[in-house]
């Protein structure tokens, strides 16, 4: 009786998975090689990655003002039931679990978003505002803003300089911490006399008073060599404290004039006033004497590296105080532009005496809101 032949047992390579199945069925798909591509293949590739980019940017910042319109209308509503039939926080946090179960893929519906709604509402009580201006800020900044600054001419000078120059998130709040609105556009100048009117004005809100150089940390107020070192160290903080438009040209930039040696503290151009600004730093209180050394450096400025095509520089001296009439006499007269502001190290300096201490942190603004939401709860719960 012939023996029964034993069935083949599948070769080594081939797996359960892989019976009855032809080897073309399956692969491990590999990314072609560069080296048969056209020259042009990674700049095209390159270009398209680009335009995909914007394209997504522009979506984004297209859709934003339809959610923030969105944002305000819930809270209007909110804050008229809350008005009208006195509405607690067991109510709003029923509303935020119904909407977001009516709306899964649709993030921001939580209770605390839907106060923060209300609260944007009620800062904002102009529709017409929120569409034009105030809707080209992200969620995030708004929020920012409502909790952190009261005052609605305040709150509209960052909506308006934060839109101007796209300030982040964290740099807004910076901007708030250092009350830049109350700094804008107060240095001691003569623009006025110096500049076409349209130039001076933009010129003026550019530079503030006074500046504040708190990130120098350790740096001896007393030492300008220090002060200058430590600017350097932190010369992004020290750009974002100068403004927008501002680039760094040089430290201690060597002159000479009349074979005598002199030495430009700081340099910088301003990209949108086309003017060289050339600042010298003092670790003392103004003195007229200065302008006329600021006025020195200035000119060598002009003489010497200005293109044909750049406007006038201008001459920026800060200083650890100053009479103001006394700067005012001092550039009395004199028709090369020039400004005079005071700088610091901390905000508490800035603040009138009656308000030094008392302005809030940011984790105290937080803790603050919290409690008043516990505190709210609590009552609604009783």
């Amino acid at each position: 009786m012939p023996t029964k032949k034993k069935p083949a047992k599948p070769k080594a390579d081939e797996s359960r998975l892989s019976r009855g199945r032809t080897r073309e069925t399956a692969s491990f798909p590999a990314a072609p090689a560069l080296a048969g591509l056209p020259e042009t293949y990674a700049a095209t590739l390159q270009e398209i990655k680009t335009h995909l980019r914007s394209a997504r940017i522009r979506a984004i910042l297209a859709a934003n003002p339809i959610v923030i319109e969105a944002y305000w209308q819930t809270g209007k509503i909110i804050l008229a039931r809350q008005q009208e039939a006195g509405w607690g926080a067991k109510v709003i946090d029923c509303l935020a679990a119904d909407l977001q179960a009516e709306f899964p893929d649709m993030s921001g519906l939580t209770g605390r978003n839907l106060f923060s709604m209300r609260a944007f509402a009620e800062a904002f009580p102009d529709g017409s505002i929120v569409k034009q201006t105030v809707s080209q800020l992200p969620w995030g900044h708004i929020i920012r803003l409502i909790q952190m600054v009261k005052d609605p001419a305040a709150r509209h000078f960052y909506i308006r300089e934060a839109i101007a120059h796209g300030w982040s998130r964290s740099i807004l709040e910076l901007q708030i911490q250092g009350q830049l609105h109350l700094r804008a556009g107060k240095a001691v100048h003569n623009f006025v006399h110096t500049m076409p009117p349209a130039e001076s004005d933009m010129a003026a809100q550019l530079f503030k008073d006074p500046y504040l150089f708190d990130f120098i940390g350790t740096a001896d107020p007393r030492r300008e060599a220090e002060v200058e070192q430590a600017l350097m160290d932190h010369v992004q903080h020290f750009l974002l404290e100068l403004g927008a438009g501002f680039s760094f040209v040089g430290r201690r930039v060597h002159l000479e004039v009349g074979g005598s040696d002199f030495y430009l503290d700081l340099l910088f151009y301003h990209l949108r006033l086309r003017r060289y600004v050339v600042i010298e730093l003092k670790a003392r209180a103004f003195e007229p004497g200065d302008v006329g050394q600021l006025n020195l450096y200035r000119a060598a400025v002009d003489d010497l590296l200005r293109h044909p095509d750049d406007q006038p520089t201008i001459g920026l001296l800060l200083c650890r105080g100053k009479n103001k009439l006394v700067v005012e006499y001092a550039l009395c007269g004199l028709d090369k532009s020039i400004a005079v502001a005071d700088w610091k190290k901390q905000i508490t300096e800035v603040l009138p005496v009656e308000f030094q201490g008392s302005l809030p942190t940011i984790a105290e603004i937080e803790a603050e809101l919290a409690g008043k939401l516990d505190a709210t709860t609590k009552e609604e719960q009783s």
